[in-house]
């Protein structure tokens, strides 16, 4: 009797999807760290999230005493949501663990570091964000990561048509 392969549980699960990038964020900054959180929404906030209605180019995360804030996300207003729908760019609270917090937190304020949300994401039926623990990069610096990507696809093309 064969056995099955075991499916990784998120491969086809529809609840399962990234549905948001923030691009800009590895051009312009040094991701040292990432870490997954929960956000606290309002009901109109996740129908629009869920229909892909949400920016984060513009974003950045702050730590406020023992909790993490979202600020400067664009969340599209939901338009059934009539009457009670959300402010667009209001600070929302991350969820994350207190000792997440504090290394979070003490890596930041020591060493000028900011907090930048890479993706926001469905798993499991919840919204998540990733956030990342960022360095800024100079302009020469961006202009070194990308003669770095041209030469390594170059090769890459190379080795391909031999």
């Amino acid at each position: 009797m064969a056995r099955q392969k075991k499916k990784p549980k998120n491969a086809d699960d529809p609840n399962s999807r990234v549905v948001c990038r923030n691009r800009k964020a590895r051009h312009e900054y040094d991701v040292l760290d990432e870490v997954d959180c929960g956000i606290q929404l309002y009901g109109s906030e996740v129908k629009s999230i869920r229909d892909t209605k949400i920016s984060i180019e513009d974003a950045h995360a702050r730590v406020d005493g023992n909790e993490v804030w979202l600020i400067n996300a664009d969340v599209a207003e939901y338009p059934q949501a009539t009457v009670f729908n959300h402010e667009r760019r209001r600070k929302r609270k991350l969820l994350l663990h207190r000792r997440e917090i504090r290394k979070f937190a003490e890596s930041g304020e020591q060493q000028g570091l900011t907090l930048i949300p890479l993706s926001v994401f469905i798993a499991r039926g919840f919204i998540k964000v990733k956030l990342g623990l960022c360095k800024g990069r100079k302009l020469h610096d961006k202009r070194e990561n990308l003669k770095k990507q041209d030469h390594k696809r170059e090769m890459e093309a190379a080795l391909k048509h031999r």
